[in-house]
Order: structure tokens, then sequence, then C-alpha cells
């Protein structure tokens, strides 16, 4: 079953910022694609069977903060 998960996510100040969590979060199991906005600062997350722990584990990691909108 496919899943779409907007998150909120804070402290991005650049476009590194943006492909370091686009990145972070396609290596995320069952994740399809993400979009992340700097100019929002968002991403739309989607795929199968979405872990949203590991997501906001995987964005924590590389120093930001994720909350699901």
């Amino acid at each position: 079953m496919s899943q779409t998960i907007e998150l909120k996510i804070e402290g991005m100040t650049c476009d590194h910022c943006v492909r370091s969590i686009t990145n972070a979060v396609q290596d995320v199991e069952g994740v399809a694609s993400a979009k992340v906005s700097l100019a929002s600062n968002s991403a739309v997350v989607e795929g199968n069977q979405i872990d949203i722990k590991k997501i906001i584990e995987a964005i924590e990691e590389e120093g930001y903060t994720a909350t699901v909108k």
C-alpha cells in the first residue's frame, strides 16, 4: 500500500542541506521518492510500508530536526 508522508524540517539553510536530507531519506527501506523543499522547510516522502521513525532518525543523523505535519 502506497503512503505519502509530509514532514516539517528545521535547520536547512542551502541546497547542500536539501541533497543530504534527500539522500538520507531515500536510503530508508520502503521509500520510493523524497522531495525536499528548502523554500517551505518540508519534505514529501512516498513509498510502501514506510517506518516514520526511521525517516526521522535518518534526518536527525544528518543534523536536522523533523516532525510529521
